[in-house]
């Protein structure tokens, strides 16, 4: 049987394209697209930007079905386990997180003046920021698509843009030979007139004449010649798009461009055009936010709206026990062993985490969260007492990227032209992050000022107030910045925990297609609510 919409009208395929070819001729392309999506034959734009609808539990939902809201609880008091709690409370679950920190949020982490903690190799620290000064330990930007958007205004949390591409910043690959920094938009102008003159090169000599049609390969030709800027004489010679010596300025002072444009044998050979495709990644193109004042503004606003009275932080879970009736949980907090019982229970621990808490819920789960394989990061804050950045180097905001084992610098996207600021000194992953995490947090800063020295000179040393370090393998109860799944978390190994375990439900950025983001952890949280409420709706 066929399922046509009130909506909609209905006519046969060849009526269809008949009546689509007309409105094409007549109104144009546009007016076809939206024909079409008016039949349902094309995505609207809502449609297309948008993730599955989710419908949060309300407590009519109850009234209708003459049903009751349960009891659960949740292991975890992250991101994934706070939104369970938030979506759930809308309903009147009674719901209690247990969180082994001493404060919610997991891997969304905001350190200030005053934040202390001990990592697994026994390494202490306390922040000495001053005060407006912070660093985005875990989560420092967010994506406009991203949910995460949704419940920042939700929960009235404040954003502001977060710059995470600046053509002021620099590329420096060390190994790769570059004796000296170069601007992200030197690079980028001499990497895409190369590029575009060798292309150009190839159409002139036929190369394409098998591949586009003649009129084709003139419409490409106009388009390399504004890409790499090239001219009609097709070769890259410079481009005041790579910057200016003097800037230009007022009558009698036009700028001076940049000199000495390298050959393009030394452009490739420095590997500056690695970098450009992550402006082009869907989970990295700009614009992005940041919430104002930190990213823990997040898990401090959903906590609020939770109520603190729900969550048992220093409680660290030993044992998830699935019965024929309900959940029991058992935990020590304060050097006493204690437990709760519940309806049902909603894991919210990362995976290499709760592979070794202790649980009946079969080998097919244990399987399945040993096969989920922790990733390592770090990152480190560097306070200074001046923004020496903007003033000497025109920076504001962005990343600055190398081939060192510091990978990235970023400038802070917040308090442009104050009196101090805080950079991300290095934000690494895998084994440089690991290298790092090994030392003491005295020596991580004096490898990360060393390198940094290279690319911006003495002020990086003699201006710096203070740093702090923080890695994610070695932090207590967590030990993972991210996790990987092979194939997915669609892939049948993965099967155990994208369903219940019992009266058991898995929850995590891990179970979706954007780990390491708010938003998977988010997403996967509001799947589990549905499966769970769909159930005792039931």
């Amino acid at each position: 049987m066929t399922h046509t919409s009130h909506n909609s009208p209905v006519m046969p395929g060849a009526s269809r394209r008949t009546f689509l070819r007309n409105v094409g001729i007549t109104g144009g392309a546009g007016a076809m697209f939206a024909t079409m999506g008016a039949l349902g034959l094309a995505p609207t734009a809502q449609a297309a930007s948008r993730e599955p609808a989710f419908h949060a539990p309300s407590r009519s939902d109850f009234t209708l079905k003459g049903k009751a809201a349960a009891e659960v609880v949740i292991v975890g008091g992250g991101i994934a386990g706070l939104t369970t709690a938030y979506e759930l409370g809308k309903a009147g679950y009674d719901c209690t997180i247990l969180e082994a920190r001493s404060r919610t949020g997991g891997r969304n982490f905001t350190v200030r003046g005053g934040d202390s903690t001990t990592d697994t190799y026994g390494n202490q620290q306390t922040a000495h920021f001053s005060d407006g000064q912070y660093m985005n330990a875990g989560p420092g930007r967010i994506p406009q698509w991203m949910v995460t958007l949704d419940y920042c205004r939700e929960l009235d949390v404040p954003i502001e843009v977060f710059t995470n591409v600046n053509a002021n910043a620099y590329i420096f690959n060390e190994k790769a030979g570059m004796k000296a920094p170069v601007r992200y938009r030197t690079a980028k102008a001499d990497v895409y007139g190369y590029v575009a003159e060798l292309l150009s090169k190839a159409n002139d000599m036929g190369a394409l004449d098998r591949r586009i049609t003649a009129e084709d390969q003139e419409r490409l030709l106009e388009f390399l010649k504004d890409f790499g800027d090239i001219g009609d004489s097709l070769a890259y010679t410079g481009s005041p798009r790579r910057g200016y010596r003097i800037d230009p300025a007022a009558a009698g002072t036009p700028g001076e461009e940049l000199g000495s444009v390298p050959s393009a044998s030394e452009v490739f050979a420095s590997g500056v055009g690695r970098y450009f495709a992550f402006e082009f990644e869907y989970d990295q193109a700009m614009l992005m936010f940041q919430p104002v004042g930190g990213m823990d503004r997040i898990p401090a606003a959903l906590t609020r709206a939770i109520g603190e009275r729900r969550i048992r932080t220093g409680a660290a879970v030993t044992e998830i026990t699935d019965t024929a009736h309900g959940v029991t949980v058992t935990y020590t907090q304060s050097g006493r062993t204690r437990s709760i019982e519940a309806d049902y229970c909603i894991a919210a621990l990362p995976p290499n985490i709760l592979a070794k808490t202790a649980h009946n819920l079969g080998p097919a789960v244990q399987s399945a969260l040993e096969a989920c394989k922790p990733s390592s990061a770090g990152k480190i804050g560097l306070e200074y007492k001046s923004r020496w950045w903007e003033s000497d180097h025109r920076i504001y905001g962005g990343i600055t990227e190398t081939d060192m084992d510091l990978s990235h610098i970023w400038y802070p996207s917040y308090g442009h032209q104050g009196k101090r600021g805080t950079i991300i000194g290095y934000y690494n992953t895998g084994s440089n992050a690991d290298a790092y995490a090994a030392l003491t947090p005295r020596d991580r800063e004096a490898r990360a000022i060393a390198q940094g020295v290279k690319i911006h000179g003495d002020k990086y040393r003699t201006e710096l107030a203070t740093s702090f370090s923080h890695h994610w393998r070695q932090t207590p109860y967590l030990e993972a910045s991210w996790h990987s799944l092979s194939q997915g978390p669609d892939a049948p190994a993965f099967a155990p925990l994208n369903q219940a375990a019992g009266r058991v439900y898995f929850a995590g950025d891990y179970l979706s297609y954007a780990d390491a983001w708010q938003h998977g952890a988010f997403t996967s949280a509001r799947k589990a609510v549905t499966a769970l409420h769909t159930r005792v709706l039931a």
